[in-house]
């Protein structure tokens, strides 16, 4: 006999370490996970389609059943990018202009993400 199994775009659990919907596979504290975990990897992302953020774009797909949806050129002014260090949701107009340091604490981003960044925003 097959059974059928429930499948949800909805992503597992927020982590209640943080202030925003944050979700990932094993995240640490400054929001470094299973994928990224070198000391710059202190960034989250906000996805438009589940409207959570996620460490890194294989988190996303670890813990949804959907495909991702780019952050919106109409919506850069909005909060989509947190710095793990000091929790500061920043816009994307303020992530892409801010040169890999946090423009809130100075800690230091990951300059390799510039390369992914066709994975979370529009262009």
């Amino acid at each position: 006999m097959a059974h059928s199994t429930t499948r949800t775009t909805t992503a597992p659990e927020t982590d209640d370490r943080f202030e925003v919907p944050l979700r990932g596979v094993a995240v640490d504290p400054e929001t470094r996970c299973r994928h990224w975990d070198d000391a710059v990897d202190v960034v989250a992302l906000r996805f438009a389609c589940c409207e959570a953020y996620y460490p890194c774009y294989a988190c996303h797909a670890e813990a949804t059943d959907h495909e991702p949806e780019q952050w919106p050129t109409d919506r850069f002014d909005e909060p989509a990018v947190l710095c793990g260090a000091c929790r500061e949701a920043l816009t994307v107009e303020a992530y892409l202009d801010c040169e890999d340091n946090c423009p809130a604490c100075g800690t230091a981003f990951n300059p390799g993400c510039r390369e992914h960044h066709h994975l979370y925003f529009e262009r």
